[in-house]
């Protein structure tokens, strides 16, 4: 029996890339990638999943300056990416540089089968530090700009992190975690390449680990 992944992307799906290719070497066991979804009509993740014939959609999330209607369209949007990730009833549902906030709603339709690519360290206990394994305690760097983050408050290391995804913004159940050096001359290209260079590596890990399950 196959184990299907939705993955939800914003940009390049490198990730998914990753995915891709351990599926045809023969490292993703029986897993299958059954959708591909961006949020944004040049993300290049979509040509990746279409150059290899997976299923992918574009579903854009109009905007409006109006507070009540914006929360209208964006409750309607998100139900409408439900029902199509449960269209293919996916084993698992992986956001992968995905750069949208899911909510509750969302997440109880999928219980327990989401999971976030987080490019910081997020503790065990969803505090406000993480402590490495070298025993030294920085702030937890949640959001969507924890790289320069990272860079801004002269850390010594980062890392990234693969969770289950819950209600609060980068928080949840850790699956995996791996600290990235931040080396004197970094910036926030040459540190996010080093970052992604793990989490391609991890989401791979992660995704056997769960469909054995």
């Amino acid at each position: 029996m196959s184990y299907a992944i939705a993955v939800l992307l914003s940009g390049s799906g490198s990730n998914l890339q990753a995915l891709i290719d351990a599926q045809h070497e023969g490292n993703l066991g029986h897993t299958q990638i059954c959708l591909v979804v961006s949020d944004q009509a040049e993300a290049y993740g979509l040509q990746r999943a279409l150059v290899h014939q997976i299923p992918s959609a574009y579903l854009p999330l109009r905007h409006t300056r109006q507070r009540e209607q914006r929360r209208a369209m964006r409750a309607a949007w998100e139900q409408r990416l439900a029902t199509l990730v449960q269209t293919f009833t996916p084993d698992l549902v992986i956001l992968a540089g995905f750069m949208r906030i899911l909510s509750p709603l969302f997440l109880e339709q999928f219980p327990e089968r989401v999971i976030n690519q987080h490019p910081a360290l997020l503790p065990d206990d969803g505090g406000a530090s993480y402590t490495t394994s070298s025993g030294l305690c920085i702030p937890t760097l949640r959001g969507a700009h924890v790289v320069s983050d990272a860079l801004a408050q002269q850390l010594p290391v980062t890392g990234c992190t693969i969770h289950r995804v819950t209600p609060r913004v980068d928080d949840g159940p850790v699956l995996a975690r791996t600290e990235v050096p931040i080396l004197p001359h970094d910036n926030v290209e040459t540190l996010h390449e080093r970052i992604k260079l793990e989490e391609r590596r991890m989401i791979v890990e992660v995704v056997n680990q769960l469909s054995q399950w």
